[in-house]
């Protein structure tokens, strides 16, 4: 794969991201996810997509301010790049090319 060729879930990281804004660290992506997708989804699923999705210029991390409810640790957030936006769009419009002239097929009950 390449860097700029998403996997599935990288896609569904990324949309995350997206809808949560400033408050994207790997707890509410997962989250966001569950609660979109009706998916179970890991932590360590996350955080290697995340980890990849980074490699690949896709997004970027920060580190918070630590807080008490994590021991003192902080939490790294995350934001979709520039790079990250375009390859995203690119991957919409191949799925949307795909499915052109699908709807009924894709409707049917099976």
């Amino acid at each position: 794969m390449s860097r700029d060729t998403l996997g599935e879930f990288e896609k569904l990281v990324l949309l995350a991201i997206l809808r949560l804004g400033p408050e994207a660290y790997g707890a509410t992506i997962l989250r966001e996810i569950e609660e979109r997708t009706g998916r179970t989804v890991t932590a360590g699923a996350v955080y290697v997509a995340l980890r990849r999705l980074e490699k690949k210029l896709a997004v970027r991390s920060e580190l918070g301010s630590p807080t008490p409810e994590r021991g003192g640790r902080p939490k790294r957030f995350f934001e979709v790049t520039a790079h990250g936006l375009l390859t995203l769009r690119a991957a919409s419009r191949e799925w949307n090319a795909m499915v052109a002239g699908l709807d009924g097929m894709l409707e049917r009950d099976a």
